[in-house]
């Protein structure tokens, strides 16, 4: 492996707030090829214990600055190959550990396109500059006379071409572009204003027409917006610092104190330099770097979403009736068994127009009793709460449970490769449906099949940069199907391709290799699959379950590396390892200490022991049957009532919470509790059931204010 540059090293530790010996092997680790939830669970000696959270802080510095240390080698080829690179040059450059003065450093030898400054040193005028910014006694008409002549025809020609020259000196210094970043970013104001003639058009930004607010306070949803708005053509946004205050700094840097015939002529040359140059580039930067941390704020608010989303609570193999409700085209019914395969599908038509209620509750009833339902589920979208109230009032010949289950991204699924190539047979009604169960029965596996973007728990997500949104939200995913563990032999290839180690190729191999040879008996089976190495094996091996397997510790997160530790434990007290998981008497024998060697110490020692305590346990939480009040739309809230509701999403402003009126109502971040908040998900968590009062409803736009204030609530 190439040796890591040690002051690299040091840069991600400072920055990652981590020690420069765990910033060094965790780096190393990475460059090996192991990943984030490898070495936060498996490899806690060498890390010194980071988490997950210090694992990825890591892993993000270390890709981000080995981007820039290719930026580097291109710029110093670049300036090299123009005779410019001097040696204080180069130390700049190879000392730089940001992008944008990493940029400054390189802007005045960057190739660029034919500018007055440009045109001014053709003719020669770049010596008068230069004399000019010395500043001393000299008068500019003294200085020019030599420059007239050739293509120069009179003093003024001579002058100007120096001040475009100085102008550009400037835009493109670093000591400016960093004194003007700075200001820019502390005392820039943004401001938006509509463009003229398209107030009715872009009506719902409206807000924005007359807007501004200093942009270190703007927050990051109004910021998307306004961008969002800019971008579809109907406001014009700027980010500005207050131009006097501007120039002054600007002064300070060039402009000397001594009494000159050229100052004026030098401040004016500052002043265009600011403001036909430097303004606009700054602006521009500054505007950019501030999208950016929205994105990486609306990309946290999302992640985090996503996570509660994908850990919520599994009904587990449990044989389920789903429900995607429909009015006219009636309502898709199918029945899963408990490991969610496709038993039985039909149409039933409970609603208007067709109103056939008395067959359907009929039907719905001797499927339950025909396939052995355990519960059932019904989509939350259109004609959600007639059809679950519907099935709440047929009488079952045994309890079954009833859950609303969210339906976004259903759609998506359902018209998806993935949805089709499960179910190629039938349509999407049916394919809807089917995932609408599954998703109760575990939800983490059927959302792994949706792209993260249509789950529909997100802030501005199609306002972000794509390529990190997917990035942060593919490290959740891995993240969370990891923290669960996969069973090996019923997961499916979309699951398995999130599991450390494996990915698309090597998740089909398995599936393949599964239905050609039948279970995997033990996890080193997994060693036959096609291009399955011993690397990959390390990677996935603990996190991949085996029910029943040969090895007792094959259904546990106990890594196969560790099995011969555990059978030593075992020997040790005389017995076997199914017994040392059975009996906490025997467990409570163990000195951790005695096992400790060079590669496993007392961190992973502690995580083998709690984990033989509970073995291949569900780390999720158990999922609990909610019912609305009695209110089915708008019409039916009043304000004062106090209602339960589920959250649907969480923002950076607030908390959205259906009540069971079709419309989710905002619990704005001020009415979380009758305490300051500063994040919303300090007080809720997705799919939380709580209680509610409602505040405001404005029909008009379909809007309903709530609050959480004083109402008890779980």
């Amino acid at each position: 492996m190439t040796p890591i540059d040690t002051t690299l090293i040091q840069v991600i530790a400072s920055r990652c707030g981590v020690t420069v010996r765990q910033a060094e092997h965790t780096v190393q680790l990475l460059a090996e090829g192991a990943t984030v939830p490898f070495i936060s669970r498996y490899r806690k000696e060498r890390t010194g214990g980071l988490d997950e959270v210090q694992v990825s802080a890591v892993k993000e510095q270390f890709e981000r600055l080995s981007e820039l240390e290719k930026r580097k080698e291109t710029i110093l080829a670049s300036i090299d190959e123009q005779g410019k690179l001097t040696p204080e040059l180069r130390m700049k450059i190879e000392q730089c550990y940001e992008g944008a003065p990493l940029e400054d450093l390189y802007l005045p030898y960057r190739p660029k396109r034919r500018t007055r400054a440009t045109v001014a040193r053709e003719k020669g005028l770049e010596p008068l500059a230069a004399m000019l910014m010395r500043q001393d006694g000299a008068r500019p008409d003294r200085l020019a006379e030599r420059f007239v002549g050739g293509e120069v025809h009179d003093l003024q020609e001579a002058l100007d071409g120096a001040c475009d020259i100085i102008a550009e000196w400037v835009s493109e210094s670093e000591a400016a572009r960093s004194a003007m970043r700075r200001l820019f970013t502390r005392e820039g104001v943004i401001s938006a204003r509509v463009v003229k003639g398209k107030e009715q058009e872009g009506a719902k930004y409206s807000d924005y027409f007359d807007w501004s607010e200093p942009l270190r306070r703007v927050a990051a949803h109004r910021l998307l917006a306004m961008v969002r708005a800019e971008r579809e053509g109907f406001i014009k946004l700027s980010v500005l610092p207050d131009e006097s205050a501007a120039v002054e700094q600007l002064e300070r840097i060039f402009i000397k104190r001594n009494p000159s015939p050229v100052r004026p002529l030098v401040e004016a040359a500052v002043r265009d330099g600011y403001k036909r140059l430097l303004k606009p580039s700054m602006e521009g930067e500054t505007l950019t770097e501030a999208k950016a941390r929205a994105d990486e704020e609306s990309i946290k608010v999302f992640a985090e979403n996503l996570r509660q989303l994908l850990l919520a609570a599994p009904l587990g193999q449990k044989r389920v009736l789903a429900i995607d409700p429909g009015f006219r085209t009636g309502c898709k019914v199918v029945c899963l068994d408990g490991q969610g395969n496709l038993l039985h599908n039909e149409t039933i038509f409970p609603h208007p127009p067709q109103k056939r209620d008395a067959e359907a509750m009929q039907r719905l009833a001797s499927l339950v009793d025909e396939y052995r339902i355990d519960a059932v589920a019904v989509g939350d979208g259109t004609a959600g709460r007639e059809t679950e109230q519907l099935v709440r009032n047929v009488r079952f010949g045994h309890e079954v449970q009833v859950f609303m289950v969210s339906e976004d991204g259903a759609s998506v699924y359902s018209a998806s490769a993935a949805g089709r190539e499960e179910f190629p047979n039938y349509d999407v009604t049916v394919r809807g449906a089917v995932s609408i169960g599954r998703r109760l029965i575990d939800p983490l596996a059927e959302l792994v099949k949706i792209d993260p973007k249509s789950i529909g728990v997100g802030q501005y997500q199609h306002d972000v940069n794509p390529e990190k949104l997917r990035g942060g939200l593919d490290s959740v995913v891995e993240s969370c199907v990891n923290r669960v563990g996969v069973n090996l032999n019923t997961a499916s290839k979309h699951l398995l391709t999130y599991v450390s180690g494996l990915g698309p190729s090597l998740a089909q191999n398995i599936v393949e290799y599964r239905a050609a040879n039948g279970d995997f008996a033990s996890r080193r089976d997994l060693l036959k699959v096609s291009r399955l190495g011993a690397k990959a094996f390390e990677q996935c091996a603990g996190f991949l379950r085996i029910p029943q397997g040969k090895h007792p510790l094959d259904n546990s997160a106990v890594h196969p590396e560790a099995y011969p530790v555990v059978e030593r434990m075992a020997a040790d007290l005389g017995v076997r390892v199914q017994e040392l998981l059975s009996s906490a008497e025997l467990r409570a024998k163990i000195d951790l200490k005695r096992y400790v060697t060079d590669t496993i110490g007392l961190p992973t020692l502690t995580d083998i022991l709690a984990e033989l305590a509970k073995p291949g346990r569900d780390p999720r939480s158990t999922i609990r049957t909610f019912r609305f009040a009695d209110v089915h739309s708008l019409d039916d809230l009043r304000e004062g009532m106090e209602l339960p509701g589920i959250v649907t999403n969480i923002t950076a402003f607030g908390a959205f919470v259906d009540v069971g009126v079709k419309q989710d109502g905002l619990v704005h971040i001020s009415q979380l509790a009758d305490r300051y908040v500063s994040s919303p998900g300090d007080v809720v968590k997705l799919h939380q059931q709580v209680h509610v009062r409602v505040t405001g409803i404005d029909r008009m736009r379909g809007r309903i204010s709530l609050s959480m204030k004083g109402v008890s609530h779980e």
